[in-house]
């Protein structure tokens, strides 16, 4: 039984939320960064970022007390204000290609995480897990939901599709051109269905926030240390989620770009490559492979399109048949000497979104020899390695919805 339960989130005020909300604290440039919190004093980077207000770098528990007092202060100005009573939260983006995501926030369980009711397929880093837990012990909060997903119920969706025909409790559009709305469902009926719903499915996948879902996990289990009289339904037990459908979900994949030939000269990297692939040189036109087990390589100006010999390479489990693994296993490690591609200096990796023509100028302007497109994963084979306790290799897949920080908010 899956449980995912409504919540009394802490949320910006209706005037104020395009101004609060804001991307990942990673994905601004430090210009941009520096600009948002100039310019715009109610930014949710005021509180994540608190060192800004004393033009000094902070780190460790002495930025997470002042995390926690920036997020205070926000709420006694009333920037913030919280629901009287639990609810579910309908979010909807829309994007500039006119795509759209929509589902519904609320919190999820650590004892479903832990039992692999909630199931991952990413590897997730012990230092990190510890840091981002003393970061929750001490702010107290979630802001930033992990990405959930869920088959398809048509209950779940007639309540959605309901709901949004009234007018959104928010709507704004953020400066790269998403529009976000979010409504509120708080009638004890559909909240109910919605509960039901979600706990008549027997699993639910981790599309995004292994590591936030993996510290919530490690801080419950803190606190339950503590509390000899717990009953299981603290609000420590639980973690904010967005659950989309599955077939909402958009993946794009992770292509690579390796800095050399690891001494080899061209020809004799093509001969290697032979051993595992048809290679078909397509020149100056532009190749992005169109299924599973194609990959696009740009080398010395020139495209190619590289075919897995199935007959020489064996799929024995889900994440064999991974594109990332099959590159990794025939050409990263065996040609090209890159054993760790977490940390390997040699490679980096550019998301679909900015597309193969990318991969082509990064690899024109000399910073690196050759750079390789795939075809993104999909939902299915995501679900099939988690389904068989496997984790996927580093960056692969990128996917959305991205949602915006401080939006709606869990204390627990």
């Amino acid at each position: 039984m899956t449980k995912i339960l409504p919540f009394k989130a802490v949320r910006p005020t209706r005037d104020k939320v395009s101004l609060v909300a804001s991307r990942s604290y990673e994905s601004y440039t430090s210009i941009e960064r520096d600009s948002q919190m100039e310019y715009n004093p109610y930014s949710f980077l005021h509180i994540v970022n608190p060192g800004y207000k004393y033009q000094k770098e902070i780190s460790g528990e002495e930025r997470y007390k002042l995390v926690r007092n920036r997020y205070l202060e926000f709420k006694e100005d009333e920037v913030f204000t919280q629901e009287n009573n639990p609810c579910y939260y309908i979010y909807k983006i829309v994007n500039r290609e006119q795509e759209s995501f929509c589902g519904i926030i609320a919190i999820a369980s650590t004892e479903d995480y832990e039992n692999d009711i909630i199931k991952k397929h990413e590897d997730t880093i012990q230092y990190r897990e510890n840091t981002f837990k003393q970061y929750l012990k001490m702010v107290g909060f979630n802001a930033e939901p992990v990405l959930l997903m869920y088959p398809d119920n048509i209950i779940i969706t007639k309540i959605i599709s309901k709901t949004i025909e009234h007018r959104a409790e928010y709507e704004f559009t953020t400066t790269n051109r998403d529009t976000h709305y979010l409504w509120k469902i708080d009638d004890e009926r559909s909240i109910q269905e919605i509960k039901e719903a979600f706990a008549s499915i027997q699993a639910i996948y981790i599309a995004d926030g292994h590591h936030r879902s993996a510290s919530s996990y490690l801080l419950a289990q803190d606190f339950k240390k503590n509390n000899p009289k717990r009953n299981g339904n603290e609000a420590y037990n639980f973690f904010m989620s967005y659950l989309i459908p599955e077939s909402d979900l958009k993946i794009y994949e992770f292509n690579r770009l390796v800095k050399d030939l690891n001494g080899l000269s061209k020809e004799e990297f093509l001969i290697r490559l032979d051993e595992w692939f048809r290679i078909e040189n397509r020149g100056i036109e532009v190749y992005k492979p169109s299924k599973p087990h194609h990959f696009s390589m740009y080398l010395d100006g020139e495209f190619y399109s590289l075919y897995l010999r199935k007959t020489t390479y064996q799929f024995t489990n889900a994440l064999e048949e991974l594109d990332t693994q099959v590159l990794y296993k025939t050409v990263l490690n065996p040609i090209l000497a890159i054993k760790d591609v977490r940390s390997d200096t040699r490679i980096d990796y550019t998301h679909g979104k900015k597309d193969i023509v990318y991969v082509k100028s990064m690899v024109d302007s000399k910073k690196f020899k050759v750079g390789f497109g795939l075809f993104p994963a999909s939902v299915s084979q995501m679900k099939k390695i988690a389904d068989e306790g496997l984790t996927m290799p580093p960056k692969s897949t990128y996917i959305e919805p991205k949602l915006r920080s401080g939006v709606t908010i869990y204390e627990f």
